[in-house]
């Protein structure tokens, strides 16, 4: 340990294990500063990454070259592609995975990383010299000097936990809160705000009686995340379903007086779209029962995640409606569910480096800026580290817009926007989802990565193979014709229109329900085929089969990008233009957008406001 350092990260959650690797891996030297060193990269709530866009956004963390993607790779204990059976802008892996192996992998990633040094300790406020920041303080009261800081605070900020009528303070269960911090910025002129999550029941998995419950198997073929080589494993741990029921709502409502939500004990506004059972019973008052998931914690462990029944009710009321849920009749707990509340600074106090706009060299990522889940902090972290790290080398900031990333789309939603609920990432939110696919992150991201000193060469050169092994394909479906008398059979078998003429591949690949692997029946279309990995045959086919679309979309960003490139002055005084609506310019003034196309985004600024800004500065 020095005393010294290019960049310090404050915190070792998801978002700060993604900042220091990629500061470090970009040649500055790095102090992760944890609470707990055992409780490095913890799964604090679901054993799980990925899922609706929160895969694609794993699998962007890994073609920059950041650690989760190959993380959940080696510690995944079950593996499904959700959303098959729509178009594969929808496809989202997801892993199930072992809560203990991913924490001790990303620790053992850590060590094994160059330039990154540990301390274990609180920080108790940052070192600020001549109103310049210039490290931090820890709770023994040393002083660590260093360039740029990366705040990943978590929950821990002021962070008290409720279960029914009980609260006292904690980061998690088990764990203390961070005192100090909070006021320190505020006295900065900061502003910060309360923030609600929470998380279900931890439960012993012999007691369940599986045989009343519905099965839920992983995928025969395991994709994962990484596009790396990384060994996957030879066999899988099921999943199941239970749900809810009239009686179970009864018992829970038995405990809404002792509930700290109902009872207005709780400031902060939960996630909206993952509510807890109480609230779920609350909101839709119309259904009569609630899905839920049993998920093993890991390989050789008996604990279970019961998913979707998130609750901060009394311990008792949690057990008595357990107990009436179809296999669990006869559970037992490991641990309550419970709910806690925290501090975090609304994120339009953000550039789009997550670098702070008060203070400079500061850096703020993950829940501190209102999101919610592991890939959602691990995407905030991997770009402050890089932005960090490209401060201290007196580098061009990296910026993903929009088109670009759902990286991109997640930093500028909170940035513009701001959210005054915990943020969590949907497909629903980009605006160019077939452009920003699963399969195709390596092919948008990693040569950007690879030009800033992040991603390898060898990661480079897989993704390089992979676009031309993809572009040779085009060409061999374009020049390869197959004969009536060949494939007519087989189309007919397919529910497909015969052919009356010699056609080429690429347009039978264009037909609903055909793709190209249906065709290795011929024997030259399975020796190309067979030359080339799953990977590049799914990118070619989807980019073949989607080109209008994507086109389409291509056409669009163009559009988008002539606002994005009007850059508007900081020194802009929206308050003095007096055509712009009261909201725009009260909007305007806080968020301070940096170009027109971020002001078009920001809530409450309306079409005629972006006319005026448009003429104002001249277009």
């Amino acid at each position: 340990m020095q005393s010294t350092y290019d960049v310090i990260v404050v915190g070792a959650g998801h978002a700060g294990c993604e900042a220091a690797a990629a500061a470090a891996n970009m040649g500055c030297s790095v102090l992760l500063i944890t609470m707990n060193m055992q409780t490095i990269a913890q799964m604090s709530c679901n054993p799980a990454m990925g899922g609706v866009a929160k895969g694609q956004i794993v699998r962007e963390i890994d073609a920059l070259g950041g650690y989760s993607g190959i993380v959940s790779d080696k510690s995944m204990i079950q593996f499904r592609m959700l959303n098959r059976s729509k178009g594969p802008a929808m496809w989202s892996p997801r892993t199930q995975n072992d809560r203990m192996l991913f924490a001790s992998t990303w620790r053992e990633m850590l060590e094994q990383t160059p330039n990154v040094d540990f301390w274990q300790d609180t920080v108790s406020h940052l070192f600020i010299e001549d109103g310049k920041l210039r490290g931090v303080i820890s709770g023994l009261g040393i002083t660590f000097r260093s360039k740029t800081v990366v705040l990943t605070s978590g929950t821990f900020l002021n962070g008290k936990i409720h279960i029914g009528e009980k609260q006292f303070g904690g980061g998690r269960m088990s764990e203390p809160g961070v005192y100090g911090l909070t006021e320190q910025l505020v006295d900065l002129g900061f502003q910060s705000d309360r923030l609600k999550t929470g998380t279900p029941p931890r439960i012993d998995g012999r007691s369940i009686d599986y045989s009343k419950t519905e099965i839920q198997e992983g995928d025969k073929e395991i994709v994962g995340f990484s596009y790396m080589p990384v060994d996957k494993p030879k066999t899988q741990r099921c999943c199941w379903i239970t749900y809810t029921n009239q009686d179970v709502h009864d018992i829970l409502k038995t405990g809404f007086d002792k509930s700290p939500m109902y009872a207005g004990r709780i400031e902060g506004v939960g996630p909206r779209y993952c509510p807890s059972i109480e609230d779920k019973i609350n909101r839709f008052a119309d259904k009569d029962r609630h899905q839920l998931f049993i998920e093993p914690e890991g390989w050789n462990t008996v604990e279970i995640y019961l998913n979707g029944f998130s609750t901060s009710l009394p311990e008792d009321v949690q057990l008595k409606a357990l107990k009436l849920i179809p296999g669990l009749n006869n559970v037992k707990l490991f641990r309550p569910g419970y709910a806690i509340e925290y501090d975090y600074f609304p994120p339009t106090q953000l550039s789009k480096t997550l670098e702070t706009k008060l203070l400079e060299g500061l850096f703020f990522a993950g829940q501190i800026n209102g999101t919610t889940g592991y890939e959602e902090a691990a995407c905030q972290g991997i770009m402050a580290g890089i932005n960090a790290a490209l401060k201290v080398n007196s580098k061009p900031e990296f910026i993903l817009d929009r088109s670009e990333a759902y990286i991109g789309v997640l930093i500028d939603d909170l940035i513009s926007k701001g959210t005054e609920e915990p943020y969590r990432m949907f497909t629903s939110r980009a605006e160019f989802r077939m452009l920003l696919r699963q399969d195709n992150a390596d092919i948008r991201l990693t040569e950007r990565s690879h030009s800033i000193g992040l991603a390898t060469d060898e990661r480079f050169s897989l993704m390089s193979k992979k676009r031309e092994d993809a572009k040779d394909l085009f060409g061999f479906m374009e020049q390869h014709k197959l004969e009536p008398s060949d494939a007519n059979d087989f189309l007919v078998e397919r529910n497909s229109a015969p052919l009356s003429q010699r056609q080429k591949l690429g347009q039978l690949v264009l037909r609903p329900n055909l793709g190209i692997n249906d065709f290795r029946f011929f024997p030259l279309i399975k020796e190309k085929l067979d030359t080339l990995t799953d990977a590049s045959i799914e990118y070619a086919e989807i980019e073949h089969k989607y080109k209008t679309y994507i086109q389409h979309e291509v056409e669009l960003v163009d559009k988008m990008k002539r606002l994005e490139h009007l850059k508007l002055p900081d020194s802009l005084d929206y308050r003095s233009i007096q055509s712009l609506s009261m909201e725009g310019r009260e909007k305007l003034s806080r968020v301070k957008p940096a170009t027109l196309g971020q002001a078009s985004r920001i809530s409450g600024v309306s079409p005629s406001d972006i006319s005026v800004l448009m003429i104002f500065i001249g277009r």
